[in-house]
């Protein structure tokens, strides 16, 4: 088993190197232990050992995204990028262990990235500034976990066989009311849909027209496209369910007359109560 140190470790492009710099010597200042392999770490085999012992093994991952990455089908990082998307793979849903930095204006609905690198937040440093937030943020994901009882709203023991299971809590910003009239919107769409089906030609299909060239989505659809990615690849958490939503969210915040959106925003609604 490897031992978890409280190093951070920055990934990116050789053309990022100066934003990557920037972000290093700032975490520095503050008191966090990175690894920065400009001037510490050189080519060869064994180079290449100890990087991927340090991804192994550092407390936070912190690949540096950009227009650079965006243009790199191939390169170095993306080899480091594969194995901390790995490692994630073996976390706990509650461990935090990815923080993904764009250091200019690419969009993250179509960043050529990892899907685990989507499913959490991103922060924004423009050319590598680092905020006071953002340093912040990093030292807190750096602090001990809290015990397991601690991080989860305690359930009273049951006493008897008829004593009721408690629900379970409602997410954060999302009214309990909401969840039964979502539902329930669902499986109306779902009735009229089938109806209007089988009334129109007396049950027959209709005859389809000639396949047209698929317009090109637009930034609300793709980020509905990556919510209900999310959702198809099964093994549901909160965490992925929570991440569907903000997509979601995000999408009817630029286009509120999005019908995918508001469909795949109950559909995480639902799944989160009746999960399958």
């Amino acid at each position: 088993m490897s031992t978890t140190t409280q190093a951070v470790f920055l990934s990116y492009a050789s053309q990022d190197a100066e934003a990557a710099k920037r972000i290093c010597e700032a975490l520095r200042a503050a008191g966090v232990e990175v690894w920065f392999d400009q001037s510490e770490l050189r080519g060869g085999d064994a180079w290449d050992q100890k990087i991927r012992r340090q991804i192994k093994e550092c407390a936070l991952f912190i690949p540096i995204i950009s227009n650079h990455t965006q243009n790199r089908p191939e390169g170095y990082f993306r080899l480091e990028w594969r194995l901390a998307d790995q490692r994630t793979h073996l976390m706990g849903r509650n461990r935090a262990f990815l923080v993904p930095v764009c250091v200019d204006e690419t969009p993250d609905a179509d960043a050529d990235v990892p899907d685990s690198f989507v499913a959490v937040q991103w922060m924004r440093l423009p050319d590598g500034a680092i905020t006071p937030a953002f340093a912040e943020r990093v030292r807190k994901l750096l602090q001990p976990a809290p015990a397991e009882s601690a991080s989860r709203p305690s359930i009273p023991p049951r006493t008897s066989d008829h004593d009721p299971i408690a629900p379970a809590p409602a997410r954060r910003g999302s009214p309990r009311w909401l969840r039964p009239v979502l539902a329930s919107a669902v499986l109306v769409i779902i009735v009229l849909g089938f109806t209007l089906f089988r009334r129109h030609g007396d049950g027959k299909p209709p005859v389809s027209p000639a396949p047209k060239a698929a317009a090109p989505l637009t930034e609300a659809q793709s980020l509905v496209a990556r919510a209900r990615a999310i959702m198809d690849l099964g093994g549901l958490s909160r965490e992925k369910l929570d991440a569907a939503s903000e997509l979601c969210e995000r999408a009817l915040k630029l286009d509120s007359t999005e019908a995918t959106a508001w469909a795949q925003a109950a559909r995480a609604d639902l799944l989160y109560y009746y999960p399958y």
